[in-house]
Order: structure tokens, then sequence, then C-alpha cells
């Protein structure tokens, strides 16, 4: 066994999105993601996932920004982004143009993210690091999902969770697709 790099690196990973397609139409909406580390983390994300766009809301950093491009490893330049201030602007259209909104946040309704049969068209909106998502943005959800704590903290950090997410909802359209 050997690790790939460079060239060969770059093949593997062309060959294997050729012969796996991204099953889903996905989307993902900041809510007033505050830090730009997380930010960028979201870019990387939404990069390796192939989230079709993300919208950036409330007091979210936007691109062009250092720290933003840095540990995005500049995916802020590949992804389709867009800012709209209030969350509760774009939700409506996504509904309209025929996506599930899904929350990623510990409500009374939510169910472990394991348990949901995704659609194929999904929005997941996240929330603010400290705050999560707001009540106004709730009311606008379909769904909410959680991410169980098995030790004594309360939840991942925003972005690692909603990568365990949308990971998940990728796997089960191919599981479903078979």
């Amino acid at each position: 066994m050997e690790q790939l790099r460079g060239t060969p690196l770059k093949r593997f990973l062309r060959d294997y999105r050729r012969g796996h397609p991204q099953p889903v139409n996905l989307v993902l909406v900041l809510q007033s993601v505050a830090y730009p580390v997380n930010v960028g983390s979201f870019f990387r994300i939404v990069d390796a996932v192939g989230v079709s766009k993300m919208f950036l809301c409330g007091i979210t950093p936007v691109p062009p920004n250092k720290t933003i491009s840095k540990v995005g490893r500049n995916r802020d330049h590949d992804v389709d982004w867009y800012y709209e201030e209030r969350v509760e602007d774009i939700l409506p259209v996504l509904r309209q143009e025929g996506y599930h909104i899904c929350a990623l946040e510990i409500t009374d309704t939510a169910v472990p993210y394991f348990e949901v049969s995704y659609p194929d068209r999904l929005c997941l909106v996240v929330g603010n690091e400290d705050h999560g998502v707001t009540r106004g943005a709730l009311a606008l959800c379909d769904s909410s999902v959680f991410v169980p704590m098995y030790g004594k903290g309360k939840s991942l950090n925003v972005h690692v969770s909603a990568g365990v997410v949308l990971y998940h909802v990728i796997h089960q359209a191919i599981e479903r697709r078979g």
C-alpha cells in the first residue's frame, strides 16, 4: 500500500468522481456563523461533498477574507456562494424550488441525523456557534436533526456536525440508488 500524492492523487479522485456522481442536490445555509475559521472550514466541506450552492447570511463573514481563504484552502474561489442578509428571505425561495428545509439544531422535535430518510433536494441550515438557528428560521424549516453526543460535551463544532450530516445524506442516497 502506498499513499497517493500529486498527479496520481488527482487522477484517483477524478476517476472516483466520474464513477460516483453526486446523487443529491444539496444547498447549505449558514445563519450568522460568526467565526472566519468555521466559514473557511465550511467552504472546504461544501467543495468536498459537492454542495450546489451555499448561502452566507446575517453576520457570517464573506470572502474576500484571508482566514476564510487560508482555512478553506481557497475553495471560496470555486464554490458557488451568495450573501443574503436575512435567512428568512432565502428559505421560502428554496422551498419554492423544491428543497426540503432541514435545520441542524437540537429542538423539541429533532431526531438523530441517521434516523432520517433524506430527499434528493435538501437544504441544510446551520446556525451561530453559540446560539444556533434562530426561532424565525426554525419556523421556516420542515424538520430538524442533531448529531448525538456520547461524551460529556453538548455539541461538536458547527462545521464538523454539518460535515457528518452531509456525508451521511450522500451515502444514504448512494445506497438508495444502489
